[in-house]
């Protein structure tokens, strides 16, 4: 069956002042989206699909086709899809702009996020043969997901057996002087190897009828307000709570590797290196 790799790609990178989707953080310049093409092609994904902002289509293009001539490629451009703002409008409406370019089961990633081959490797021949009332989610280790220094948000995941049942946007997580993990919104202590979400799912073809459900009706219900967001987590979590699918949970041990920031290049550089050495 088809499998269908689609990466977000059409982030503004504010925090980061540029082209976070293309940072080199390779030892040959590879960006983060080339390991998820990689990753993904071997372990069974046949086509992927770069969600992408017209502005930086071309040098995406540039970077991406010529490192991955064997690999079927499309691009679709975020902001070409509904009503015209500055600002995207979010992941769920990010994954509903790619419908027409996938026919099966697809996997979703961040652009600008290492989640390792191995997760790919687990996930993919699961996703290959999802029913329509079924989702994954790659699970990885709250402490592999954390920086050395400063503090972060996660998706803090509760799993029961192999299940999903809550996910919660947990802010302000970080590693503290004692060695302990706490966040500051809500309040709490993490173990280690708490459940975090990092954007890696799989989806059934069906999602896409959800999504375009769920964004017309979130315009009618937001679409004047320039900051509001179509969010991908909480598309899932109402058809959670609806008993219209359930989300299994694909534990791995891979550390996710990412950048905030320009001075975060140097550390992911480094850890890449010794990831695919």
């Amino acid at each position: 069956m088809s499998l269908t790799l689609v990466v977000m790609a059409a982030g503004l990178g504010s925090r980061f002042g540029g082209t976070k989707q293309l940072a080199e953080v390779g030892p040959n310049g590879e960006a983060f989206l080339d390991f998820a093409v990689l990753d993904a092609t071997a372990a069974g994904a046949d086509k992927v699909v770069l969600i992408v902002r017209s502005d930086i289509e071309e040098d995406v293009r540039r970077h991406v086709d010529p490192r991955h001539p064997d690999v079927e490629i499309a691009y679709v451009r975020q902001n070409e899809h509904g009503p015209s703002r500055d600002k995207p409008w979010g992941t769920g409406h990010a994954v509903l702009t790619a419908a027409p370019e996938v026919d099966g089961s697809f996997i979703v990633v961040n652009a600008d996020d290492y989640y390792g081959r191995s997760t790919y490797a687990a996930v993919a021949p699961l996703a290959a043969e999802l029913p329509d009332d079924q989702a994954l989610l790659a699970g990885f280790r709250m402490a592999h997901t954390l920086p050395s220094e400063g503090e972060v948000s996660r998706g803090v995941c509760e799993v029961d057996g192999d299940r999903l049942t809550s996910l919660v946007e947990t802010h302000g997580i970080g590693c503290r002087a004692d060695g302990s993990i706490t966040s500051t919104d809500p309040v709490m202590t993490l173990a280690d190897d708490t459940v975090s979400s990092m954007n890696f799912w799989a989806f059934p073809h069906r999602l896409f009828d959800d999504l375009e459900r769920g964004f017309a009706e979130f315009l009618a219900e937001h679409g004047d307000e320039e900051k509001a967001e179509y969010l991908l987590p909480t598309v899932v979590h109402e058809l959670m709570a609806n008993d219209e699918m359930t989300v299994g949970v694909v534990p791995t041990d891979e550390p996710w590797v990412g950048v905030t920031n320009p001075t975060d290049l140097e550390v992911a550089r480094a850890t890449i290196a010794q990831l695919r050495a």
